[in-house]
């Protein structure tokens, strides 16, 4: 049996796959926001849980907001800030008592959407997270690329490309640095603009909801968004040009975005046509855990 385990910063959720592929068991739990001892007994709880509900032991695959260092093995790039300077693989390794396969979250959304997905058949799949942060995952061939140090995708901490003048020099972002795509395209990201904007601090439901009532400010504040993110996605495409791009995460429920981007994102393209396309995640937000268990092969 196959365990997924997708722990993000609102929510951890696990998954159980028998050996046919078939979902034994599933679950959700609120993540415990600043507490790294309490995110590692919530990880252990929700395993014990899978293990009971489906008759028997597990391997155990994690994604995770950020990645193990190759050089240090402590956690980096996590905006699930309490993760980061941790041993978190080798401290799960010892909670669980077996070893675990811990990846970037955007990388088994990415790998799950390749494998059966939105992306199923493409050779080159660019895997997008729009949620509490903003991050991306690179299948190539139907395998995750990590890169030599284990940032493959992170196109999240990027500037914005192209900026205008009042997106000068950005809001600032955990990573200690100013406008990083994160800070204009997440789902707080979204709010901050619209609050900086208008005055008046609003969910993006909500915003989506004033769009659809016909708020002139809130119609403005989703099409700053898409703008935004077809100048940051036509960079990906420059640099890596994929066959496929799947958005996942909260955002990738904004419908609009996928007529909105790829009308936009042509002036970017360094090309005469683009034949990218932007579609939604097939497994909506399963997608994530799903990549996780896949990180242990079927047999």
């Amino acid at each position: 049996m196959r365990i997924g385990i997708d722990l993000g910063g609102t929510k951890i959720e696990v998954l159980a796959l028998g050996p046919d592929g078939a979902e034994r068991f599933r679950h959700r739990v609120a993540t415990p926001r600043g507490s790294y001892a309490g995110t590692i007994a919530a990880i252990v709880d929700l395993v014990a849980r899978a293990e009971t509900a489906a008759g028997g032991p597990g391997r155990v695959g994690i994604g995770v907001p950020g990645i193990p260092s190759p050089a240090t093995g402590l956690m980096k790039n996590a905006n699930s800030t309490w993760l980061i300077g941790h041993p978190l693989d080798r401290d799960l390794t010892a909670a669980l008592g077996r070893p675990v396969r811990v990846a970037n979250d955007a990388n088994c959304f990415a790998l799950s959407e390749a494998v059966d997905g939105a992306g199923a058949g493409a050779r080159v799949v660019f895997g997008v997270i729009l949620g509490t942060g903003v991050g991306g995952g690179i299948v190539v061939d139907g395998r995750v690329l990590a890169g030599k140090n284990g940032i493959a995708g992170e196109w999240g901490h990027d500037p914005l490309p192209w900026p205008a003048d009042d997106e000068r020099p950005g809001p600032a972002c955990y990573c200690g640095r100013a406008g990083c795509l994160e800070t204009f395209l997440s789902g707080p990201g979204l709010e901050s603009d619209h609050a900086r904007a208008t005055g008046s601090t609003c969910s993006p439901a909500e915003i989506v909801e004033r769009a659809a009532q016909g708020d002139v400010a809130a119609r403005a504040t989703l099409a700053r968004h898409a703008d935004r993110l077809a100048r940051g996605l036509a960079s990906v495409i420059n640099v890596l040009d994929p066959d496929v791009i799947v958005l996942g995460g909260g955002l990738s429920n904004l419908s609009h975005l996928y007529d909105e981007v790829p009308r936009r994102w042509g002036r970017y393209v360094f090309s005469d046509r683009v034949d990218t396309v932007l579609v939604p995640p097939r497994h909506g937000d399963s997608s994530g855990v799903r990549g996780a268990a896949f990180l242990w092969p079927e047999t």
